[in-house]
């Protein structure tokens, strides 16, 4: 599975969600996460996507860490498994 298969999904499961996942691209600000991810009731959390197995680079991590430092979430999800937990988690859905 590649990288761009699970970012698809990843939007596709927001919107199912009533979410969005916008694709964030900061010009000067190399390393910041691939979306922001917006959910219904003020929900929102950054999101790195890479393909199975794979690790943010040192300026990924780098970047995580000072948007974590300013109270934001912020995910590294490598697989539809994962998209799925953090839908779970962060869109509200009650798993029974």
């Amino acid at each position: 599975m590649r990288e761009k298969d699970i970012e698809q999904y990843l939007r596709n499961k927001v919107r199912e969600f009533g979410g969005r996942a916008y694709k964030f691209i900061s010009p000067g600000s190399a390393g910041v996460p691939d979306r922001l991810v917006l959910f219904p009731g003020g929900r929102m959390a950054f999101v790195e996507l890479k393909a199975p197995g794979e690790k943010s680079t040192p300026l990924q991590k780098a970047q995580q860490e000072k948007i974590r430092a300013l109270g934001f979430p912020v995910y590294v999800i490598d697989s539809k498994e994962k998209v799925d937990a953090f839908i779970y988690q962060h869109a509200g859905v009650v798993v029974k």
